[in-house]
């Protein structure tokens, strides 16, 4: 895992200032980060990989504040729900171009988005599922937020 590691550190180090700082806390960087190697990522194709920015005691009312890297155009994290989970899920699209799929229940795809640097989606609520795939050239990367619902 440590050259998975590396790998995807570096990838991002090409596109992003890789640093988080908290206040009080000594500033983190680069190789300080987590990095889960998702393979497949809720069935779907290739590999993903989350690159934890934070410690749970970081964030108030979040589940998640990660990077998640999808390096390879047809690298997908599949279908999957929050509410079983009580969570809102936020995307960010920091770099690359993907292709963004919503659906209800297991069958019923309701919408489809090509997503660029910038967008922003969002989900909640019971039997919605959404699925990401990197659909360019270089690596698609997403801040996620999960947020806890009251």
């Amino acid at each position: 895992m440590e050259d998975d590691k590396k790998q995807v550190i570096d990838a991002l180090k090409k596109y992003l200032d890789l640093s988080v700082t908290i206040f009080g806390k000594d500033r983190k960087s680069d190789y300080d980060f987590e990095v889960e190697k998702r393979d497949p990522m809720y069935g779907g194709a290739g590999v993903v990989y989350m690159v934890s920015l934070f410690e749970r005691v970081d964030l108030v009312n979040n589940r998640i504040g990660v990077y998640m890297v999808l390096l390879n155009n047809g690298d997908q994290a599949g279908f999957h729900e929050h509410f079983s989970r009580k969570e809102q899920e936020l995307y960010v699209i920091v770099n690359g171009e993907g292709k963004y799929i919503e659906r209800i229940g297991q069958d019923q795809v309701i919408r489809t988005f090509t997503l660029k640097k910038g967008a922003v989606t969002a989900i909640q609520g019971e039997n919605n599922y959404h699925s990401l795939i990197n659909t360019g050239d270089e690596p698609l990367i997403v801040f996620v937020v999960s947020t806890y619902e009251k």
